[in-house]
């Protein structure tokens, strides 16, 4: 079950990962072979699921995205709880972006899913 304090302590040190533009303490928070699910995956990595899988997929397609986007923060909105899950709602570079993020039993993220506006 996920707890308010882990979902909040979650959100505010992904955020901040993110707004350090550290690409070793973003993929911190998640499993060697997470899952990933975006539509810009499909334009950045030119992968057509819009899905990769795994830290080395994932990070060369984080790694062209912070390239593009040397300027990127993210500004957090609030914080959805569920039992085995969350949603992080934050203002991102191009609007707002609910990322919904499952977890295995250690806190670490084993499939994410970002939506944007």
């Amino acid at each position: 079950m996920i707890t308010r304090e882990f979902a909040d302590h979650f959100t505010q040190e992904w955020v901040d990962s993110w707004n350090s533009h550290n690409l070793e303490r973003i993929l911190s928070h998640y499993i060697d072979n997470f899952e990933m699910s975006s539509p810009y995956i499909a334009t950045i990595a030119g992968e057509s699921s819009g899905v990769l899988k795994g830290k080395a997929a994932i990070a060369a397609y984080w790694a062209k995205a912070l390239e593009h986007v040397p300027t990127l923060h993210f500004e957090m909105h609030s914080t959805l709880v569920g039992t085995e899950s969350l949603v992080i709602y934050y203002r991102g570079m191009r609007g707002m972006v609910a990322e919904l993020f499952f977890f295995d039993p250690h806190g670490k993220v084993t499939k994410a899913f970002a939506h944007y506006a």
